[in-house]
């Protein structure tokens, strides 16, 4: 083989060596990232079913029930509301009135099926996410916790 010849299979096999690499980097990074969706958001475009994402808003008053080791709550974003089932220990601050993100699927029966549940975690914070969802839907109290403006 000429040097030339093999300088072009050199380069050829380089190329496809990284196209790889950005293939399977991308794979790794899409299973990775959960988009964000507010109940509304939700209720309005809708989301697949078996499709990992995050959710967040205010547990609804009067809402969180269990049966068995299943929590099941309702989460608003003042407009419209979302059921969400948990069957794992929840954090400590989880209460009424509080801000959630629950990270899971949606199943076909329009619940969601939490994988994990994070709560604010003091009274000065409030998840970004859920933040701006109250804001946009009009709801959204400052002196109950939430990132400026």
């Amino acid at each position: 083989m000429r040097p030339k010849r093999q300088r072009l299979v050199l380069v050829l096999l380089g190329m496809l060596f990284v196209g790889a690499a950005l293939a399977f980097s991308l794979a790794a990074l899409d299973e990775e990232l959960d988009v964000f969706r507010s109940p509304t958001e939700i209720a309005e475009q809708g989301f697949p079913a078996g499709k990992r994402f995050r959710v967040g808003g205010l547990v609804e008053d009067g809402s969180v029930a269990k049966a068995g080791i299943v929590t099941t709550f309702r989460v608003t974003d003042g407009a419209n509301a979302l059921t969400i089932s948990y069957d794992k220990i929840l954090p400590d601050l989880f209460r009424p009135g509080q801000g959630v993100v629950a990270l899971g699927v949606m199943a076909p029966d329009g619940r969601f099926m939490a994988q994990e549940v994070l709560a604010k975690h003091d009274e000065n914070y409030m998840p970004p996410e859920v933040a701006d969802a109250l804001k946009k839907s009009g709801h959204f109290k400052p002196e109950a916790g939430g990132q400026g403006s």
